[in-house]
């Protein structure tokens, strides 16, 4: 089991930052896969980004091709803390935002295939 804590989501105005943060508990975090996803009024979930495990402290990182440039994703493995920062934000970033973890994942971008969820964080972005 893993559980999932996400915070950090918040109003921010168009061209601003956060940092949403997840804390993890309940397995060897370091080789968990952990992605962020996202949810506007009205459409299906959407895939921002996935971290997987490579080897030893390297990880593959994919972004979504609308988040590329100007978000991060990060990882802090002695706090089992996984990080977004999103800068240069726009209105169409405004969604909740899901933290999710997989034990194994190929498709990293279907959230079918991701065993775990946060309860979800809004981020608001005023044009």
């Amino acid at each position: 089991q893993v559980q999932l804590v996400e915070s950090g989501g918040g109003l921010v105005q168009a061209g601003g930052s956060l940092r949403l943060s997840c804390a993890a508990s309940g397995r060897t975090f370091s080789r968990v896969a952990m992605g962020w996803f996202r949810m506007a009024p009205g459409k299906e979930r959407e895939f921002v980004v996935a971290s997987r495990w490579r080897g030893g402290n390297t990880y593959y990182v994919d972004y979504a091709d609308s988040v590329k440039g100007r978000f991060t994703i990060s990882r802090d493995t002695a706090k089992n803390t996984v990080y977004l920062e999103m800068n240069s934000l726009k209105a169409e970033d405004t969604a909740v935002y899901y933290c999710a973890a997989a034990l194994s994942i190929i498709d990293y971008s279907d959230y079918g295939n991701w065993d775990y969820w946060g309860q979800g964080t809004q981020v608001t972005v005023s044009s």
